[in-house]
């Protein structure tokens, strides 16, 4: 099944955003949910997408019809196909984030060269 690039970077989305405020919870036996307005909040005041909420509900729901999530009790929640997808996603980009992370910490011995550009 191909997934446009917009529903990528949603599935992608949905699933850092689960990632890093399941984080805050990692010492307690708690898992967090997120409803389809609070997910559409997080990623509209993120800056990142330029969509308008109903761009990104129609978004939602593309994925669900796709059965990649469910919304379950008012709360958004991958499927197996679901994971295997976001897993598939974060597998394909990881070595771009590791080259980044790896660059920003650089430190040479040597003196780099420098030019002023014009």
């Amino acid at each position: 099944m191909g997934l446009t690039k917009t529903q990528k970077l949603t599935l992608y989305s949905l699933g850092e955003c689960y990632n890093q405020l399941n984080k805050r919870f990692s010492e307690a036996p708690l898992q967090v949910f997120i409803s389809k307005i609070g997910f559409i909040e997080v990623i509209m005041n993120s800056g990142l997408v330029e969509k308008k909420e109903r761009a990104l509900y129609k978004n939602l729901e593309s994925l669900e019809k796709k059965k990649l999530i469910s919304y379950e009790e008012r709360n958004l929640k991958f499927t197996k196909r679901g994971l295997i997808h976001y897993n598939r996603i974060k597998g394909g980009i990881a070595p771009f984030i590791a080259v980044e992370k790896f660059l920003k910490e650089i430190k040479t011995d040597r003196d780099l060269q420098t030019k002023l550009s014009s």
